[in-house]
């Protein structure tokens, strides 16, 4: 038995040193590529949060997509379509003009009780709307200015057009084959309120239907959440809101 040999293996002063310069054919376990990877993740979804942030505030504050879930403003606006509602149109101290087609909050004008809703789906859909992915609250209308604080808006004339102070309106936008009104009515707006109509004036619920009940129908100013300027879907339909009739 080689005994020197043995030895000679076990002995660690025995074994190849590294020369300068030459690779070491040592074994290293790679890096885990676990940091780099979540720390992209996280930027991912602090900047996904921060978009969401932003387009919530900029709903809330300039301008908000809105859905439209009824044909009570046919041919201006059909089911289905989203509508952007600037919200900064009335912010200069300039109120809703008559032929404005403007979103408001119906409560204590066309809904006297709202809803009952869990806080949490009230939030979530709320946010859903907002963002036009959803139909807005059940309070929330569209409709259009027909008459405005001090105006006497009456229907009809002999020739079956609502009038605003004496005069004939010219009302192009509404539905083809739709009277003015089927309903006669001969209010003064009270000043800070505004009259409401449908352009769909046969399947509309409007200020007509709320004659009876407290406040008349009228809808106060500062239930106007904003002006419907343009239509942001479907892409056939893209375009700004024709204008309104003017008495």
């Amino acid at each position: 038995m080689d005994t020197e040999a043995e030895l000679s293996e076990r002995d660690p002063s025995s074994a190849p040193t590294t020369v300068p310069g030459e690779r070491s054919r040592s074994l290293r376990i790679p890096d885990r590529p676990d940091g780099p990877t979540n720390w992209t993740w996280r930027r991912t979804a602090l900047l996904g949060a921060v978009c969401a942030v932003f387009v919530l505030l900029l709903s809330n504050y300039v301008v908000q997509p809105y859905q439209i879930p009824s044909g009570s403003m046919e041919p201006t606006l059909e089911v289905g379509d989203r509508v952007l509602v600037n919200k900064l149109a009335y912010r200069s101290g300039s109120g809703p003009h008559r032929g404005d087609v403007v979103v408001f909050d119906g409560t204590g004008s066309f809904v006297q009780e709202p809803p009952e809703e869990s806080p949490v789906a009230a939030l979530v859909h709320s946010a859903a709307a907002s963002l036009g992915l959803a139909e807005p609250d059940e309070t929330d209308y569209v409709k259009r200015v027909v008459g405005v604080g001090g105006d006497r808006v009456v229907c009809c004339d002999g020739k079956g057009r609502i009038e605003v102070n004496g005069r004939p309106v010219t009302e192009d936008y509404l539905y083809p084959g739709d009277a003015a009104s089927r309903v006669r009515f001969d209010i003064v707006v009270p000043d800070g309120t505004l009259w409401m109509m449908g352009d769909h004036r046969s399947n509309s619920r409007d200020s007509r239907d709320h004659l009876g009940e407290p406040g008349g129908g009228m809808v106060p100013v500062e239930k106007v959440i904003g002006r419907v300027d343009w239509i942001g879907w479907p892409l056939g339909r893209l375009g700004s809101l024709p204008g309104g009739g003017r008495g």
